[in-house]
């Protein structure tokens, strides 16, 4: 499913990059590449801009409607907490060789076990 929607983007990325590459930033676009009698009035200058406006719209559209939905069909709308990776989930599984080992002194020789509660006062106003 996520290989699927990752081509369809890439598809729709594609297309997109293509319809703008076919308009033309002076207004010409589509309609001056056909430069002859009949496609003037069939793709006048402005139809041919309003129709490529709009595929542009559409496709830009699409690929945001795509992003989102892989979200939440991918499982990003989860809230499960913690992150969500092949590699975290690989070192959280993998064993360390030398098994359990003791942790460094502190720095100045100071004792790393918390030291015992202390004694509570007497209550000396009895």
């Amino acid at each position: 499913m996520y290989l699927g929607l990752i081509i369809l983007v890439a598809i729709v990325a594609v297309l997109l990059i293509l319809v703008v590459l076919v308009q033309n930033s002076k207004g010409g676009g589509l309609s001056s590449e056909f430069s002859g009698a009949g496609t003037t009035q069939m793709f006048g200058v402005k139809k041919t801009t309003d129709l490529l406006e709009q595929i542009t719209w559409g496709l830009a559209g699409a690929v945001i409607f795509i992003s989102l939905a892989s979200y939440v069909i991918v499982g990003g709308g989860n809230q499960g907490g913690g992150i969500n990776s092949v590699n975290v989930e690989k070192a959280q599984n993998t064993v360390i060789p030398g098994g359990n080992i003791a942790p460094a002194p502190a720095p100045g020789g100071a004792a790393t076990t918390p030291a015992a509660p202390a004694a509570a006062p007497a209550d000396s106003a009895k």
